[in-house]
């Protein structure tokens, strides 16, 4: 009679397992976004955003467009290289990560920085060296201040002012941001707490569930 009753716990499980739906990531619009993070064109949008397209260049000198992550999960975040506070707890947390996809061709992080007329490719490059970013996983962008700052603005809302990309105007935030294949965040997280890193990875998982071809 027990084992009846077990066996028949364990079927009933089976079924509550199959049965149960598949957690699925929400899909940020602009009007869902604080709208201190997002530019007043855009805050109205309440369906079909999408990250849009850019040309920057890397720590090795190269340009990489938005061509570079179509087909791929991307975690983007924006940061400067002599930044004290904040930034160098989200690139450790940013190299944490690369170790952990460095065997998955599905999954690529960027990085933008907000002062490009500092960030030359030589300081990207030093950077990069100094905190061990392999160029196959991770991206540092540099480039024209104006359009690192629309991309920030109208893309990926994370800077608070509403400036211009002038010399003092982006304030960037602690944000990391979970893009899909198709050009759309599903997720933002604090980029300096353990916590929410987890919490990343975890939806990370769930993103891969979703999209299960790793796209080369």
């Amino acid at each position: 009679m027990i084992l009846f009753g077990l066996i028949s716990l364990g079927i009933l499980i089976l079924f509550y397992d199959a049965l149960k739906p598949n957690r699925v990531l929400p899909i940020y619009q602009p009007a869902a976004v604080s709208f201190e993070l997002v530019d007043s064109t855009l805050q109205h949008i309440k369906r079909g955003h999408r990250v849009s397209n850019f040309s920057l260049t890397n720590q090795n000198g190269e340009t990489i467009t938005q061509k570079e992550y179509d087909q791929k999960i991307v975690v983007v975040d924006f940061f400067f290289t002599t930044c004290p506070s904040i930034c160098p707890i989200m690139t450790n947390n940013m190299g944490a990560l690369q170790k952990k996809i460095k065997n998955q061709s599905q999954v690529k992080l960027l990085s933008f920085s907000v002062t490009p007329e500092i960030d030359s490719v030589a300081q990207l490059k030093k950077y990069a060296q100094k905190n061990g970013v392999l160029d196959a996983h991770w991206n540092l962008l540099t480039g024209d201040k104006k359009e690192i700052y629309a991309l920030a603005r109208k893309s990926y809302f994370v800077v608070k002012n509403d400036g211009d990309g002038g010399s003092f105007d982006m304030i960037h935030t602690e944000n990391f941001v979970l893009v899909d294949p198709d050009r759309r965040i599903r997720g933002y997280y604090d980029g300096t707490n353990e916590e929410e890193m987890k919490t990343l990875w975890k939806d990370l998982q769930v993103l891969k569930k979703e999209y299960p071809t790793p796209l080369n």
